[in-house]
């Protein structure tokens, strides 16, 4: 595998992963300016094991909710993805159907259509996610699950290097949380995965299959669907669900993760949140503080263009592409006041 991973080939299809839809950035564009000998002194570092990676950029983004964004080097991101694409089929083969986020095939929007079939299916819902999720990573219990695929020492070197240098990139975002048998020294474990790494996304699905696998052969849930850590549970009955959320919480503690709590079982006619839009049997409502947010940030990109520090073309490609996530929902109204609103200022 590791000679697979630092393959010409490989790295240039990182590159290019890595590089897509970013390459009028000075960062990319300086590496792509030597690509050739950037890529081979990149090889050269991971072939002797002298590769370190750089640190991170840090940066507070407020939508959908706070979260501190940590973006590493681009050298290193093409690292991410170098060994993102020879350790995700290995583990692809034994993730469920129900996870959804950073899949092929997958992804956000059929996700919500999966959601929608379920509270079809099923009179009630649970809705959980998880409390300072990536903060709470746990590096030793990962790496467990990952050695459990993962066998060349080499590969493992790598893994080892790119985990420790988020080590303590969210410590901030981190309010400690003892479980049962934790001695004092537990606040010293090393936690947290940069939201914003390739590697992190990928991993956040390794460290909660075994809740997938959970739900749906132990606690026989009949309707199921993960996207990274939000948990919708799906049962015709409210006291399954209740049971299945005790349990759940059980599950997740040998993790060392723990649920927001009032998490409760409802009725789906009164819609599952879920994705930025909230979900019934019959339709899809965009959240209401999304169409406001929407709203102030279009404001401000039409004030920016009449000053002409943004192109009109910009403000077009924010327009289509929040259209293109909205109208998965019944936005038709809303879609329309936004727009006629912003062309009148």
């Amino acid at each position: 595998m590791f000679e697979a991973l630092v393959s010409w080939e490989n790295l240039l299809a990182a590159y290019r992963k890595a590089a897509a839809g970013k390459r009028g950035r000075a960062d990319v564009a300086a590496f792509e300016h030597r690509l050739e000998d950037n890529l081979l002194a990149l090889q050269a570092e991971l072939e002797s094991g002298a590769y370190r990676p750089g640190g991170y950029r840090s940066f507070l983004v407020h939508e959908p909710k706070r979260r501190l964004i940590s973006a590493a080097p681009f050298r290193d991101r093409v690292v991410h993805h170098a060994l993102c694409n020879l350790i995700e089929p290995v583990f692809e083969r034994s993730f469920t159907a129900d996870s959804y986020a950073n899949r092929r095939g997958k992804g956000t929007h059929r996700a919500l259509r999966r959601c929608q079939v379920l509270a079809r299916k099923h009179p009630y819902v649970l809705q959980c996610d998880i409390r300072q999720f990536f903060p709470s990573i746990d590096h030793g219990v990962l790496r467990n699950r990952i050695r459990r695929k993962v066998i060349e020492s080499r590969v493992l070197a790598l893994i080892d290097r790119i985990l420790d240098s988020g080590r303590g990139v969210l410590s901030g975002e981190y309010a400690m949380v003892y479980f049962p048998g934790d001695d004092l020294f537990a606040i010293e474990r090393p936690r947290g995965l940069p939201i914003g790494n390739l590697t992190s996304q990928f991993w956040a699905n390794v460290y909660l299959n075994p809740v997938d696998h959970f739900v749906k052969r132990e606690l026989r849930c009949p309707g199921y669907v993960r996207y990274v850590d939000d948990l919708l549970l799906f049962a015709g009955d409210k006291a399954s669900l209740w049971s299945c959320k005790r349990r759940l919480e059980e599950r997740l503690e040998s993790l060392r993760l723990l649920i927001h709590p009032g998490a409760h079982p409802r009725p789906v006619t009164e819609g599952a949140p879920f994705l930025g839009f909230v979900t019934y049997p019959d339709r899809r409502r965009l959240k209401r503080r999304k169409g406001v947010a929407f709203r102030r940030r279009l404001r401000r990109l039409r004030r920016l263009e009449v000053r002409g520090e943004v192109q009109a073309e910009s403000v077009q490609a924010s327009v289509a592409g929040w259209v293109g996530h909205v109208r998965y929902g019944n936005t038709a109204g809303l879609r329309r006041a936004i727009l006629e609103e912003s062309m009148c200022d």
